[in-house]
């Protein structure tokens, strides 16, 4: 028997979807969507870090963003966009999964 209620008080699925997409647009949390990873939230904001990506267990990690200043990266050419964010993530196994694969 399957219940759409999260554990924390009830709360609907599509309420809890409802409260992450206003915390999103109030800047309060950031939405990252790494690809092949579910949707996350996290609570770093205001600024324009990067994220490392464990291909083998799926550890997310920050990094700063080198130039310190958003976009933090120029693109050749914006087609009239005016980028104020660049999104980078960077994939590979951590020292962890190196490790465990290099013991097998």
């Amino acid at each position: 028997m399957g219940t759409d209620r999260a554990e924390a008080g009830g709360l609907s699925r599509q309420g809890l979807y409802n409260v992450l997409e206003d915390l999103t647009k109030a800047q309060l949390v950031r939405c990252i969507e790494p690809a092949g990873s579910p949707t996350r939230y996290e609570l770093r904001v205001g600024d324009n870090h990067h994220h490392l990506v464990c291909r083998r267990c799926g550890t997310i990690e920050d990094v700063d963003c080198s130039v310190g200043a958003a976009p933090c990266l120029t693109s050749d050419e914006d087609k009239g966009l005016g980028v104020d964010e660049a999104e980078i993530t960077w994939r590979g196994r951590c020292a962890e999964c190196r490790q465990a694969t290099a013991q097998q």
